[in-house]
């Protein structure tokens, strides 16, 4: 007769880094910015239904979401910024999930996605929560890079997308929000890296 294993489920995912990341108790010691940039390089946004020879990955949308509230307020302290750039990180670990999807889960996946964020926000000198204005001005930023990502990448028309994330205005004069372009996955884990560098 087999022995019946008294141990608990595995919570925890290695990383890349050698880092062992606990999901239900994750701890800032254990969450290293290369592990994100190489993770979130390889999730697809929009799972995968993008034009383009690659996926477009949740490090491009950070960067452009990053550019997107410097663009709105160009003296946003570093921080600030920082904050913008890893608003989606937990989804190195946790993938990115549609919003309707997001909805049908409920709460307590939210819950588990803000605990994953404020322990990545400690690890890089960062207050668990950002301030309901900050939060506001990415969450903006965050439905501009969807409107251009869904009509540019996504096969979107301009009414459709206009209808769920709201039709942004003052970008026409900006070539680089009308020329989304996928990088491959090791060009996007470079340009988040990069970035992050920049800022911290």
């Amino acid at each position: 007769m087999a022995r019946r294993r008294t141990e608990e489920p595995r919570a925890w995912q290695r990383m890349l880094s050698g880092r062992r990341l606990d999901l239900l108790n994750p701890s800032p010691l254990d969450i290293e910015i290369e592990d994100i940039a190489h993770g979130l390089a390889r999730v697809a946004r929009w799972n995968g239904q993008t034009k383009g020879p690659h996926a477009f990955s949740v490090a491009q949308h950070c960067l452009l979401v990053e550019a997107l509230v410097v663009y709105a307020e160009d003296n946003l302290d570093r921080q600030a910024r920082l904050a913008a750039l890893l608003h989606d990180a937990p989804e190195y670990v946790i993938g990115d999930m549609i919003s309707p999807f997001k909805a049908a889960l409920g709460v307590d996946y939210k819950a588990f996605e803000n605990k994953l964020l404020a322990a990545i926000h400690l690890r890089f000198g960062l207050p668990p929560k950002t301030t309901e204005l900050l939060a506001r001005k990415i969450k903006k930023a965050d439905q501009i890079a969807a409107y251009l990502e869904a009509t540019q990448l996504a096969g979107f028309s301009l009414e459709e997308a206009a209808r769920f994330f709201g039709r942004p205005s003052g970008l026409d004069g900006t070539k680089s929000f009308h020329a989304l372009r996928p990088l491959a996955p090791n060009d996007a884990e470079a340009a988040y890296v990069r970035k992050f560098k920049q800022l911290l």
